[in-house]
């Protein structure tokens, strides 16, 4: 059973942004203050990346796990209220990014994807993990 009305359930719902959240900031910021370049929200790549550095072919993506399904084989029963929609919403999400990643994976682009979680806690790790590509990739360009 729902602790809110339907009215307030559906404020609250569409109070959730889509596109710069509060993990994207940071992690965001964090690059840029570092001295990387990027683009954000890029539409002319497949799945529209959170983080693009498009010359390095690099996408990042930045995911709620609500949304996108974190430990959905365990966590799907937490679901208790409109199960049928909330189920088949996040399994085409997870669904969606499967075939956002293997779509520019088969275009040579190099996808890093992060849990909202991961980049609040563990920032840092994070950031060596974008560092790490974009060096592999500068030193592939370099190679040519």
């Amino acid at each position: 059973m729902d602790r809110v009305t339907p009215a307030q359930r559906s404020k609250i719902m569409a109070a959730i942004k889509g596109t710069g959240t509060k993990d994207e900031i940071r992690l965001a910021k964090a690059l840029w203050h570092l001295g990387y370049r990027y683009r954000k929200n890029n539409r002319t790549i497949f799945g529209t990346p959170d983080l693009t550095f498009k010359k390095l072919k690099i996408a990042i993506f930045v995911d709620s796990e609500f949304f996108h399904g974190k430990d959905w084989e365990t966590q799907k029963d937490r679901v208790k209220t409109n199960t049928e929609f909330w189920q088949k919403k996040i399994e085409r999400n997870i669904q969606r990014d499967v075939e956002v990643n293997n779509y520019l994976e088969s275009q040579n682009w190099k996808v890093l994807r992060f849990w909202s979680a991961e980049v609040e806690k563990h920032l840092e790790d994070c950031i060596s993990k974008i560092k790490l590509a974009i060096i592999s990739r500068q030193n592939q360009k370099s190679q040519f």
